[in-house]
């Protein structure tokens, strides 16, 4: 028995066949003037006791009364950057893109999963004025048209561990647009709903795998310096986060735009202490930074001395004047002067 599973279906993108609306309007239009006109006229007959014609006019009349409505139905208007995936019976039918007034078969209809769960969430919604105003916003997102614009992303913000496991607080939001209509709309349930998922999915694995930050008191020839960091290899993690979240969403005909961090910072319950090391780590760099500048100068201090012979000191001498200038250079508060009116010895 073969245990193999099915592979998910993958839909081609068709164009739907149609033609220009206007026509078929003023067509659509003459038919229930002339309707009209046959249905009174017919009414008229039968009071003139025309039984026949009269039944037969007002027969014509009714029927292009209810065949009118009908072909209202097939009439179509997009905007630019909006697309409308029709099906007929059941089956893909093609996809309506670019603006215009198109006409097409009154029997397909507009088909958006995505816009039926928009509208049974806002439906069940229990809230303020003001969300119910920003759910009507939303619900004009999930029209039976799928918005081919560039649209924004912004999930909640998370909770991840990094690679050290230290919990931090990151946000990201994704720029993404619709490019294959028909897979974004058979493929997946709710494309929108399926890009939201799949970008905190990607978000949880790359964070994983990059620590918060690098410590800087590795050794010159360290290989930790080349490593990459949440906080300090920006560009590169959102290129990775790009690059994994549109490996996800090919199926359901999305594209990535582009994926950036929007908020990073440590957990609040490790806030404090991860505060306090960087403050230590800032004191240390600044320190290592004085010891260097001050041993450099005591260097060239007694590099001149010997130069322009101004004193020659012995062995003794030397290290008491390092280390007198080492506490001069790098103490905390400023030297207080001691004047020697003896000899030297």
């Amino acid at each position: 028995m073969n245990t193999t599973a099915p592979a998910q279906p993958h839909h081609e993108e068709i164009c739907a066949k149609h033609s220009a609306g206007m026509p078929m309007l003023l067509i659509t239009l003459a038919m229930l003037a002339a309707g009209i006109f046959a249905f009174i006229f017919g009414v008229v007959l039968l009071e003139s006791d025309h039984n026949a014609a009269g039944g037969i006019l007002r027969t014509i009349g009714i029927l292009m009364f209810l065949v009118c409505p009908f072909l209202f139905a097939g009439l179509k208007i997009l905007k630019p950057n909006e697309a409308l995936v029709l099906t007929l019976f059941g089956n893909y039918y093609g996809t309506l893109k670019g603006p215009g007034f198109f006409f097409v078969i009154p029997f397909a209809t507009a088909f958006n999963p995505a816009a039926n769960a928009a509208s049974a969430a806002i439906g069940v919604m229990e809230a303020t004025t003001e969300e119910k105003k920003s759910a009507r916003e939303t619900a004009k997102l999930f029209d039976k048209k799928i918005s081919l614009k560039a649209l924004t992303l912004n999930n909640e913000k998370q909770k991840i561990n990094d690679e050290l496991g230290n919990p931090i607080i990151i946000g990201i939001v994704v720029i993404w647009r619709v490019v294959n209509t028909a897979k974004a709309v058979f493929n997946v349930d709710n494309y929108r709903e399926y890009l939201s998922i799949q970008c905190d999915s990607a978000l949880r694995d790359v964070v994983r795998t990059y620590p918060y930050d690098i410590s800087n008191h590795s050794g010159e020839n360290d290989e930790s310096k080349n490593e990459k960091s949440l906080r300090g290899s920006s560009q590169e993690v959102a290129q990775k986060l790009k690059e994994d979240i549109q490996s996800r969403v090919e199926i359901a005909g999305l594209e990535v735009i582009e994926a950036r961090i929007t908020h990073l910072a440590y957990a609040p319950e490790i806030a404090a202490a991860m505060l306090q090391r960087q403050q230590a780590s800032a004191i240390i760099d600044a320190r290592q930074m004085i010891v260097e500048g001050a041993v450099g100068m005591v260097e060239m201090a007694l590099n001149k001395l010997n130069e322009n012979d101004v004193v020659t000191l012995d062995e003794e001498r030397k290290a008491a004047m390092v280390s007198n200038l080492l506490v001069v250079l790098c103490g905390n508060k400023d030297a207080q002067p001691i004047v020697n009116s003896g000899s030297l010895y």
